[in-house]
């Protein structure tokens, strides 16, 4: 993180001066924003911390409670979103809080006797070298906390309406062609109707969003047809595995997922209540929590629990539905026309909790969208880039609907009983193997964008074959050149809307010196073409520059001045572009760098848009012009 770089101020360097607009602003509804954000779930929270680093934007957020929320349902935190954090600052104080899950462990029936459990096997919860981060667990109201703190310490000082509630709107014409009807409420009913203008609205409303049904989507899919039962406990047990990650597979009476929570004592279990008949009409939704109890300590035997206090609890039943797309636009649609409103999160894809991926898959779905709303908004793209939206993040939610739908069918399986082998089934050693095997995608990792015109082919991945195009980037350990610390590339990124560029260059770096001239000084340079007259060299697209020799064998004199530019309003040196090799982890041999060195764009998201090699200038010209706009001169006054 730096700071100081407006100016030494005194106090907590993460709360950011407030901006000129949000000091002129009133801290009542406004009825004219640019993005008003529908909803404070994990999708509407991430989605506000984004847009509040651009204080030219005007953004609401309302929320229909009356204040944030206090007990969430999620808690999974998969190593991806932890990635996602640390673009907003926020990684260290939510591992901090977090139960780190370190490995799973299996139980299963006893051979001699099958009416106990015993420990069947155990495999490391993320396989190692996937990510820097740990699989976590924290409850999502601190997530979304974190989230909205953030954005309470940006420059636009953003905070949420709360006691909100979206009822309808219009798409009409205009530089604020959407018309939105709110009502305010309070625990009587509702205290006023009012209406608000808006360029985009975001519905992040969960599964019965008013804004999905708004503008006439649907969630399509599976019906429900397995119940489970999900609680928060604080208890005591004999059980000796009660702090581990654990599944709990019992002969005949279901079975158990133990997922410990943070602060050391509290167990979130989900309970198998078995098939939901189809004539239920939503009776299994009334199990209570002694009940729930009762099943889980029936598959433990012969251990047990006693549950002193339930933070939580709720019973669900699974089901996979997703909308057949992310906005509004209709599909066969070939006007032109761009998307006004959007869907995120669980408006637009429910699932079960078995994967673990509901609450990051939808940050993600918001952090998909959150740069390219900011970059049209600010002129730096068309209006066409927010096609990418839904044609991106549809394509993530039907793979998670696909691995749900297999994922939770698996684990609800019954043990294989040896002596009935024709009741089917499945074994301990194929319950551990498949957890195994499928380390990758509960991490988060598996998503990779097709190629569009954010993402380039692949026709030069063989130049570092561990940075896969449309895929996350990858971090690996370096050295800062300017002070010798120990880092992860990957934390160079933050979540500003800005696309990166890592130029790998062996130690010489003559190609880099070359590379960086022509940025600098060609026409034709997209640094050149797309950076605002009077703005930042790194405004638009920020540049760095990794060296294949250690931190003591290169002057940093030497780096081209690309690499320590003079930015911000004091006009202050960057040190923190130029880096070498950590000896411990070399990152060109970690990521299967070309000895001749590479060019990898990244994405304001974090995902690798392009491979190209050193000497690739008529590539880089033509990828960043399919979406960037050349900024318009200043009007004379």
């Amino acid at each position: 993180m730096q700071f100081y770089r407006d100016g030494y101020r005194p106090g907590d360097p993460s709360v950011l001066p407030a901006s000129p607009q949000a000091l002129a602003r009133s801290s009542e509804l406004p009825d004219r924003v640019d993005v008003l954000i529908v909803g404070t779930g994990p999708a509407g929270t991430v989605l506000g911390a984004q847009l509040a680093a651009f204080p030219d934007i005007r953004t609401a957020v309302v929320e229909r409670r009356g204040g944030p929320l206090q007990v969430g349902q999620a808690d999974g935190v998969a190593c991806r979103t932890v990635e996602m954090f640390q673009a907003f600052g926020l990684a260290e104080a939510l591992l901090h809080e977090a139960y780190w899950v370190n490995e799973v462990r299996f139980w299963g029936p006893s051979a001699n006797d099958r009416s106990r459990i015993e420990r069947t096997g155990w495999v490391q919860d993320t396989p190692e070298g996937l990510s820097e981060f740990p699989h976590v667990i924290v409850n999502q109201a601190r997530m979304q906390q974190f989230l909205l703190d953030h954005m309470a310490k940006s420059p636009s000082r953003l905070e949420p309406h709360y006691g909100v509630e979206f009822a309808g709107l219009e798409i009409g014409t205009g530089e604020y062609p959407v018309a939105v009807t709110l009502r305010r409420t309070d625990a009587v009913g509702v205290v006023e109707e009012l209406t608000m203008h808006t360029k985009y609205v975001v519905g992040c409303d969960g599964a019965r969003s008013a804004v999905r049904r708004a503008i006439g989507r649907e969630l399509h899919g599976d019906a429900a047809n397995h119940a489970w039962g999900v609680m928060d406990v604080l208890a005591t047990t004999d059980f000796p595995d009660w702090r581990t990650k654990n599944v709990v597979q019992s002969a005949g009476k279901g079975s158990l997922l133990m997922i410990p929570r943070e602060g050391g004592n509290m167990v979130r279990c989900y309970v198998d209540l078995s098939e939901v008949p189809a004539d239920d009409a939503g009776r299994i939704r009334g199990t209570t929590v002694e009940r729930i109890t009762e099943v889980a300590n029936d598959i433990l035997h012969p251990y047990s629990i006693d549950v002193r206090s339930v933070a939580w609890s709720s019973v669900y039943e699974v089901g996979q539905r997703i909308a057949d797309k992310f906005d509004e636009v209709p599909a066969d649609d070939t006007s032109g026309r761009t998307p006004r409103v959007f869907i995120a999160g669980d408006a637009c894809h429910t699932h079960s909790a078995k994967a673990g991926q509901g609450m990051n898959v939808s940050m993600q779905d918001a952090f998909n969208l959150g740069w390219k709303l900011a970059a049209v908004l600010e002129g730096r793209s068309e209006e066409a880039l927010l096609h990418t939206y839904s044609a991106e993040r549809q394509a993530v939610a039907q793979d998670l609907i696909d691995f749900d739908r297999f994922w939770s069918a698996f684990i609800a399986q019954p043990t294989l009983d040896p002596a009935h082998p024709e009741l089917g089934g499945v074994t301990a050693a194929e319950m551990t193997a498949e957890f195994a095997r499928q380390g990758r995608y509960t991490a988060g990792l598996a998503t990779t964008y097709a190629s569009s015109v954010l993402t380039s082919g692949t026709e030069h991945q063989a130049l570092a074959t561990g940075f896969q195009v449309g895929s996350r980037f990858h971090s690996a350990r370096v050295i800062r050149l300017a002070d010798g610390r120990p880092t992860q590339l990957g934390h160079a990124h933050r979540a500003d809307g800005r696309w990166r560029l890592f130029a790998f260059a062996d130690c010489d770096g003559a190609a880099l010196r070359d590379l960086a001239e022509w940025l600098a000084g060609s026409a034709d340079s997209p640094v050149r073409r797309f950076t605002p007259t009077g703005g930042d060299i790194d405004s638009v697209i920020d540049i760095h520059g990794i060296y294949r020799c250690g931190h003591h064998d290169l002057d940093i004199s030497t780096v081209p001045a690309l690499l320590l530019p003079t930015t911000g309003p004091l006009g202050l040196q960057d040190w923190e572009k130029a880096w070498a090799i950590d000896p411990r982890a070399d990152i060109f041999t970690e990521r299967g760098i070309d000895p001749a060195g590479a060019i990898v764009v990244v994405r304001p998201d974090q995902y690798v848009a392009a491979v190209l090699p050193l000497t690739a200038r008529a590539e880089l010209t033509e990828f960043f012009a399919g979406f960037l706009l050349e900024p318009q001169a200043p009007v004379a006054r």
